[in-house]
């Protein structure tokens, strides 16, 4: 079986780590040792976010999804995820709190991390006005009205142009029910307690896959530019007309970012 990775509908990267002639690269998915792969979803987010990429990597990866609904401080999470993956040494990817979470655990355990996925998500610690609306939801979610939470995100986190799909609403709906108001909860005060990680990148020496979509809301472009920027050999990837949850507004330009990511793990191997 031959898996290819094509080319992304837009990308740049700080350095030329990553040629033309890469595309397509092309990997003999029986021969080769599956990667081990641990996805990290996003708030109010479980393994549903992630379900396309589970699907389309399955050739070349062990895919494991971390449950990041148990602490409320960040470094508890990252600890609860560390403590729960099944394989010592991984590939790690995250989206929104996710990659939080990610990096996080790069703070924590490096050493296990062979490659490194950022996803819609940012390395700044929390602002105040940040923190003032996710009190506000909280508030919301302990006065009764948890689901009014998801309708009030949903606009937020998809692209304007998807809001009228109700495949999408409904997964987006169906991942916050079974997430739960006191995960919920937990889980923001989880993401306001994490450390500002803007230092922490240009540590990072695994390969690293930033990936945004142009349009996400939540998690802005520039700050996809910033982290790209500031880990050395970084892939910066946009996808257009995407917003926030890239993995299920566009899973086959996502799909193809992760299999190119996973694809130098295979043929390169881990730097660490």
């Amino acid at each position: 079986m031959l898996a290819f990775a094509h080319s992304i509908a837009s990308e740049m990267g700080p350095r030329s780590d990553y040629p033309d002639t890469l595309l397509p690269t092309i990997i003999n998915a029986e021969q080769m040792t599956k990667i081990q792969l641990v996805l990290v979803p996003g708030l109010l987010c479980d393994a549903q976010l992630w379900a396309p990429q589970v699907a389309h990597l399955a050739d070349i990866a062990d895919i494991w999804i971390a449950d990041h609904t148990r602490s409320n401080t960040m470094k508890g999470v990252a600890r609860d995820v560390l403590a729960d993956a099944p394989f010592a040494n991984f590939a790690l990817a995250g989206l929104s709190m996710g990659g939080y979470i990610a990096l996080e655990i790069m703070r924590q355990a490096p050493q296990r991390v062979t490659r490194l996925a950022l996803l819609d998500t940012a390395a700044t610690a929390e602002l105040r006005e940040q923190t003032e609306r996710r009190m506000a939801l909280i508030a919301l979610a302990e006065r009764g009205e948890f689901l009014r939470v998801a309708e009030i995100l949903l606009p937020l986190s998809v692209h304007p142009s998807r809001l009228a799909e109700r495949a999408l609403s409904d997964v987006f709906k169906s991942m916050a029910e079974n997430t739960g108001r006191e995960a919920f909860v937990r889980q923001q005060h989880a993401i306001m307690s994490r450390a500002d990680s803007v230092g922490l990148l240009s540590t990072i020496d695994c390969a690293t896959l930033v990936l945004c979509g142009r349009q996400d809301a939540l998690t802005p472009l520039a700050r996809h530019e910033d982290i790209a920027a500031a880990i050395a050999g970084a892939l910066l990837v946009i996808i257009e007309d995407c917003g926030h949850l890239s993995t299920l507004e566009k899973p086959d330009e996502v799909n193809t970012a992760l299999r190119r990511w996973l694809a130098r793990l295979a043929n390169h191997g881990p730097t660490n």
